[in-house]
């Protein structure tokens, strides 16, 4: 199992019977394939569609966010946008969990752009994160450059300040209380102390901190 996978099976262990759920584009969409069986959650993506469902048979009308072909369960929804965007808005979303660029310690995200590069704009995030109950960001720890990307303060341009609920990388999980960086969880693969080298940002060790093996590992 990648890094990307286990981030998204730990992501997975967040998300509750009941939940409405919006999982960006990337790395987050993988999380659809830990769900546990015991939970039921209903996907939405914002470009119209409520009750995502795993993809069995390709149907070039039927694309996410991502616009990659996608499956849809019996009793789900399909709307326009611009209703779409009003359940976002609206406060309807549970959970979503999104890629990130940079977050730093006080729960600002940085995950739309790279100045000096062309993208294609800036999609729904920066909806999802003031409209969602519950922010999950999904990434690798490092940039592929090893520098780190939890931060003192993103230097990229904001999606949005102080939204992030909780960070998942493949080294740790981190939450945001009152402004504050929280170390919850660390895998058993890496030291407190290369940990720190590895994450500008300042944050405190939890009360209750785990140490977990990777999940693959598990018995």
């Amino acid at each position: 199992m990648n890094a990307k996978e286990r981030i998204a099976r730990r992501v997975a262990q967040e998300l509750s019977d009941g939940d409405v759920v919006n999982l960006g584009i990337g790395l987050p969409t993988q999380v659809a394939n830990f769900l546990a069986d015991d939970i039921q959650v209903t996907l939405q993506s914002e470009n119209g569609f409520l009750g995502l469902g795993p993809l069995e048979e390709v149907n070039a009308s039927l694309v996410n966010a991502g616009g990659q072909p996608c499956g849809i369960l019996p009793g789900a929804s399909i709307f326009d946008s611009c209703f779409s965007f009003s359940l976002i808005r609206g406060g309807h979303v549970d959970v979503c969990v999104l890629g990130g660029l940079q977050v730093d310690e006080q729960g600002n995200l940085a995950n739309w752009m790279v100045p000096g590069k062309m993208v294609p704009g800036m999609g729904g995030a920066m909806d999802l994160v003031v409209g969602a109950k519950k922010v999950i960001i999904a990434m690798e720890h490092c940039a592929k450059s090893g520098e780190p990307k939890l931060l003192h303060r993103c230097h990229y341009p904001l999606t949005a300040v102080g939204k992030v609920s909780k960070v998942i990388t493949e080294y740790a999980v981190f939450s945001f209380v009152n402004g504050e960086m929280i170390l919850d969880e660390i895998s058993d693969t890496i030291t407190l102390d290369e940990l720190r080298a590895r994450t500008e940002a300042n944050f405190r060790l939890s009360e209750h901190l785990k140490i977990v093996q990777p999940m693959e590992e598990q018995p």
